[in-house]
């Protein structure tokens, strides 16, 4: 188990009953266990010839952008609709609770580019299975996934498909 494990806050009940939501601003905040963090997760990816790190809306912005430093990568966020002018390529999901879409610009990724997707959680994979398809809309090469967080109960590790690796520091 890494240090900084204890940096992340167990919230029960949140956002709603039921839920033990893992609150990572407390990790965030402090300048050692977030500057570890980024280290965990840089250093499996460091001889994968990582170009650009995608980041998934919102905490994956700033888990993604850090490691993009780390990694000596470019960074393109992943959004949500309508935060991005067009031109955009967008991908459409189903999550448990309804759809959502991802949206990235028409130009951020180039055809052969490895590609690192990024975000703080995983939990039922909807959203990383969408990003991952996002990705390979603009033909670039996935070189796998990373978040800080895996909530193992819910399944999400299932809908990861391919062969590039997803790598998560914490398995609660």
């Amino acid at each position: 188990m890494h240090a900084f494990a204890a940096l992340i806050r167990a919230v029960p009940d949140f956002p709603r009953p039921g839920v033990l939501f893992r609150d990572i601003t407390p990790l965030l905040a402090d300048a050692d266990g977030f500057a570890e963090c980024i280290a965990a997760l840089a250093a499996p990816w460091r001889d994968a010839g990582v170009q650009a790190v995608c980041g998934i809306e919102a905490r994956g912005f700033i888990v993604g952008a850090a490691l993009a430093q780390a990694l000596g990568a470019g960074f393109m966020p992943l959004r949500k609709p309508g935060k991005l002018p067009p031109p955009v390529l967008a991908v459409d999901y189903r999550l448990e609770y309804g759809n959502d879409r991802l949206e990235a610009r028409s130009d951020a990724l180039q055809p052969g580019q490895r590609v690192l997707l990024v975000d703080d959680v995983l939990a039922t994979g909807g959203t990383l299975a969408a990003a991952q398809a996002l990705v390979g809309r603009f033909g670039a090469e996935l070189a796998g996934a990373a978040v800080v967080i895996e909530l193992e109960a819910l399944g999400g590790r299932a809908r990861w498909s391919g062969a590039q690796p997803l790598r998560a520091l914490l398995r609660y």
